[in-house]
């Protein structure tokens, strides 16, 4: 996946890579050949850090549609001469997506497109589980052959055909092929099928990994090989630990947290973080000055597992540190803490914003931490955050935790949230934002009769404009 480029957070482009509210708001009184530009810049260059978890494709759907864009530019890069050789979903996948979302508000051109790009196009699978969603009967059997044409007929390409059968997201082709009059493709499919389900039960009956009758030290040996093999082990042979450690291991246990090879070091502080084990505070502190910075973080991660009063103290006492441990603690504050918290969980979000800029990781738990803490102070930085990070899924806390420590969210970011990319920052929106202006009450009401919408976003919206509901 390549790295975006994302624009600043005040131009159009920037506000619709994003997936702001405030980009749908702009672009509907832009020029329209702008806004279209921008919004097609946006679906044909991927803008989402993490494509997987991120959500853009409805946003730029609903978007289109109210522009009343064609598809004009998306086929083009659909069927572009790229798709031969870029066959990684990430080029093509947004645009499928906003393709399926397109055809299922009616518009007729996007399902074609998907049909015709589901039986020619690298990425076709992606094509034929949107089309799996939205299309009819007739038009899933009409793809049976061209699908089935990519395989070969030979051991190999029955071999990848039942592979692609057994990990098909979404299983409604497959079943209709299944029973398709066309003994040659119906065979076929049901073939594939039998062979996929004999190959998971194989690999059910085959399990990998080391054995609860290994001894601590085998343990400890398979988590270095992994390491020497650029693989991290030591989660699973932590949980290994569980199973063949007795109370006569503890001795070589703590040994190896305190000085064994990283492999052995990184198991033994995950194995006794996870038990709360009284030596492992002092441990993980010794691992943080001492370690590699495999241990480093290991020991960081295992910290921040850890629950009950001592850590809590103990994070206290090393939230001001001004290393990976420092930042653990005030993560460990933002998730465990008291609100006599509240100045070091405020002071190690200012300082992950200057130090490490608006999409740092840590700020999703601090972020979180502010919100539920209800810290008021802190409501100007996670404003800042709101705007400027380009994770719509840290722009999403951030409009929770402002909901709760700022009293202008009703009437100012709670507003645009309502036509924000997420699903869940919507939701927020619709529960918060202040129904005297008069784009809420239109804005709840049209995501009241939208079918693409979520159902916990309809929700929230029915408790503000249903029958049982204050008047608006």
């Amino acid at each position: 996946m390549f790295d975006p480029v994302i624009a600043p957070s005040g131009t159009l482009l920037g506000l619709l890579q994003r997936g702001r509210g405030d980009g749908t708001l702009h672009a509907l009184t832009a020029p329209r050949a702008e806004a279209l530009a921008a919004l097609n810049h946006c679906v044909l260059r991927d803008p989402r850090h993490d494509w997987q978890v991120e959500n853009r494709s409805l946003y730029y759907a609903r978007l289109h549609l109210d522009l009343d864009g064609d598809l004009g530019e998306i086929e083009a890069h659909l069927f572009d001469a790229e798709d031969a050789f870029d066959t990684g979903e990430s080029r093509t996948g947004l645009a499928l997506a906003v393709l399926g979302h397109l055809a299922s508000y009616g518009r007729r051109d996007a399902l074609e497109l998907l049909r015709r790009y589901a039986a020619s196009g690298s990425n076709w699978a992606w094509a034929l589980d949107e089309l799996a969603l939205r299309d009819d009967d007739a038009g899933l059997r009409a793809l049976a052959a061209p699908v089935l044409a990519r395989f070969a007929t030979d051991a190999e390409g029955e071999a990848e055909l039942a592979a692609v059968v057994r990990d098909a997201f979404e299983p409604r082709p497959w079943r209709l092929w299944a029973e398709d009059p066309r003994e040659y493709v119906s065979a076929r499919v049901r073939a594939a099928h039998e062979a996929g389900c004999f190959d998971r039960w194989q690999r059910q009956m085959r399990p990998s990994g080391p054995r609860p009758g290994w001894s601590v030290r085998a343990v400890f040996e398979w988590a270095q090989q992994g390491i020497e093999r650029g693989a991290a082990l030591h989660v699973p042979a932590a949980r290994c630990l569980v199973a063949v450690a007795g109370p006569e291991d503890r001795p070589e246990i703590l040994q190896a947290a305190r000085d064994g090879d990283d492999g052995a070091r990184c198991t033994a502080l995950r194995y006794l973080a996870d038990r709360d084990d009284p030596d492992a505070l002092d441990l993980i502190e010794g691992a943080v000055a001492t370690g590699s910075a495999t241990v480093v973080d290991a020991a960081v991660d295992a910290f921040e597992r850890m629950s009950g009063a001592a850590t809590v103290d103990r994070a206290r006492g090393w939230a001001r540190r001004p290393d990976p441990l420092g930042a653990a603690a005030g993560r460990v504050l933002a998730c465990r803490g008291g609100t006599q918290d509240s100045d070091l969980v405020l002071g190690a979000l200012r300082d992950a914003v200057r130090g490490e800029g608006p999409d740092a990781p840590t700020l999703w738990t601090l972020v979180d931490g502010a919100g539920r803490l209800g810290i008021a102070c802190a409501a100007p930085v996670l404003r800042h955050i709101y705007r400027e990070t380009a994770s719509s899924h840290l722009r999403g806390r951030c409009a929770r935790a402002l909901a709760a420590t700022d009293p202008a969210f009703a009437v100012g970011f709670a507003v645009e949230c309502l036509w924000d990319c997420e699903e869940s920052t919507r939701e927020v929106a619709a529960r918060h934002a202040e129904t005297g202006d008069a784009r809420v009450v239109e804005r709840l009401r049209r995501l009241a009769a939208d079918p693409a919408e979520e159902d916990e976003v309809q929700t929230a919206v029915r408790s503000r404009i249903g029958p049982d509901a204050a008047t608006m």
